[in-house]
């Protein structure tokens, strides 16, 4: 029996939230999970899905991954495309952290390389790379340099001499979303962000040691530079206080737009303008200014990293070989070109907490992963471990070439403080053989692996569906938590 009232299981990865599951529904949802995850389903998720499915010119299904939990407006985990010409555009679609993502580092180091020098590594990382709420870092963007960041993204980092430019084509998008512009982000935004480029940040947000733990796909591994045993930095930020502020301001300012263009909301998290009208184009300007923020954030981060390993392990950079695997946005809305119905369509894609996930052949991606397909990159919690998917020819014809982001919380961050009372979480990943540094005991509450699904169990969903395959398994050796 469907744990949810309404709900129909279509197969064993799918649940159908069929159309009258709330009114005005111009579409069916569909859930990506199997029966132990629609054990963690929540009724506020679900019909946020179905919410979704009410907004005009969606095309296909209003989708959510196995990773869902209820957010603003849409899910996070949700997926929705919208029609160019009669669609819409919504800030609660992309989130507050908008490109918040995840880039993965791969190195010539073992794990055997690392071991003896592990706890040095993660107290230098600590001390170079700024994090927690309000973190400033090195970094003071003069309103000139906020402006090239806004339109360059990673390309400015490079610019000034943080990484190469090599590391750009294996960025989704290049790092850079062409179209931002300055003058439609408010002077909040920028007093926000001038000093929080290059630093990690609060919240889920991380960067971690890991090594291969385990190799599913030998060939494609290669490919993409991995092996058993190799030791990988995973980091996971976004456009810090920048993009939080310019969600606020246009969530605001599209609760008017829907009043003027008369659309219909079953929640008014939903605000939203027609794609194609001058509030919808002037938010989505605004929106690549923050992802390319982003992108300019992981990719400072990433040079900063480089630097730590460089000088604890007294290596050249070709000794160390620490190079990008790929780096993948989470909450973002980006104009593709996708086939419904047989018929080539120019769609408005929203991605919250979901991740690309295109296949080989695919015009978007870098020729190096043209035989592959798309690296997807997956953290779990702290605790347990992450993955390396690649794209498949089944995500363009059901997800619009999407798949999940993460875990997905199954405790708020109130629930998870609560539940931590009287543990050393910290003490806890030590005798799980995990060195974890964090600003306070709070941030490592709100954070333990309790507070997460299974990531396994989400994979496995994904995997088994056929929209994404697995590669590779990644464990924790060191965090660094905002």
């Amino acid at each position: 029996m469907p744990k949810i009232d309404g709900t129909v299981r279509i197969d064993s990865y799918r649940i159908q939230i069929p159309k009258g599951f709330v009114s005005g529904m111009r579409t069916d949802g569909i859930v990506y999970v199997d029966e132990i995850l629609e054990e963690e389903l929540e009724v506020d998720s679900v019909r946020q899905v179905a919410n979704v499915a009410t907004l005009p010119g969606i095309v296909g299904n209003s989708l959510a991954m196995p990773d869902i939990h209820t957010g603003y407006g849409f899910p996070i985990g949700g997926v929705a495309a919208f029609n160019v010409d009669e669609g819409i555009i919504s800030p609660g679609g992309v989130g507050y952290d908008i490109n918040c993502g995840v880039r993965l580092l791969r190195s010539n180091l073992t794990r055997k390389d690392v071991e003896s020098k592990l706890e040095d590594l993660v107290n230098l990382l600590y001390t170079h790379i700024p994090s927690g709420i309000g973190s400033t870092g090195k970094i003071k963007l003069a309103p000139k340099d906020a402006e090239d960041v806004v339109r360059k993204g990673a390309i400015w980092a490079v610019e000034q001499g943080y990484g190469e430019a090599d590391d750009l084509q294996r960025i989704e998008s290049n790092g850079c979303l062409e179209g931002a512009d300055p003058d439609v982000i408010s002077q909040k935004a920028y007093e926000r962000g001038k000093a929080q480029q290059g630093t990690l940040g609060s919240g889920n947000h991380f960067l971690e040691v890991q090594y291969v733990a385990d190799v599913y796909e030998p060939e494609v591994a290669t490919a993409m530079g991995l092996f058993k045993g190799q030791i990988t930095v995973m980091i996971h930020s976004g456009s810090r206080g920048f993009g939080h502020q310019i969600c606020d301001d246009y969530v605001r300012f599209m609760l008017q737009s829907s009043k003027k263009y008369r659309i219909e909301l079953p929640d008014r998290e939903l605000a939203c303008a027609p794609f194609k009208s001058p509030e919808g184009q002037r938010y989505f300007s605004a929106m690549k200014g923050a992802a390319n923020y982003a992108w300019a954030n992981r990719q400072c981060l990433m040079h900063w990293t480089r630097e730590v390993f460089l000088k604890l392990f007294k290596l050249s950079p070709r000794e160390l070989g620490m190079k990008v695997v790929f780096d993948v946005a989470h909450n973002i809305a980006k104009e593709e070109l996708h086939t419904v119905n047989n018929k080539k369509m120019r769609l408005i894609v929203h991605r919250k907490g979901a991740t690309r996930a295109f296949p080989k052949n695919h015009p978007e991606l870098p020729d190096c992963y043209q035989d592959i397909g798309q690296p997807v990159i997956i953290p779990g919690d702290m605790g347990r471990a992450s993955f390396v998917l690649v794209g498949l020819e089944k995500a363009m014809q059901e997800t619009f070439g999407s798949t999940c982001h993460g875990a997905g919380r199954v405790l708020s961050r109130n629930q998870a403080i609560k539940q931590a009372k009287g543990r050393s979480i910290k003490q806890e990943m030590a005798e799980r053989g995990i060195i974890v540094r964090a600003a306070g005991k709070e941030t490592l509450a709100e954070e333990m692996p309790d507070a997460y699904k299974d990531i396994s169990n989400v994979v496995d969903v994904v995997h088994n569906a056929g929209i994404a395959k697995k590669v590779v398994k990644l464990k924790p050796l060191g965090v660094i938590k905002g």
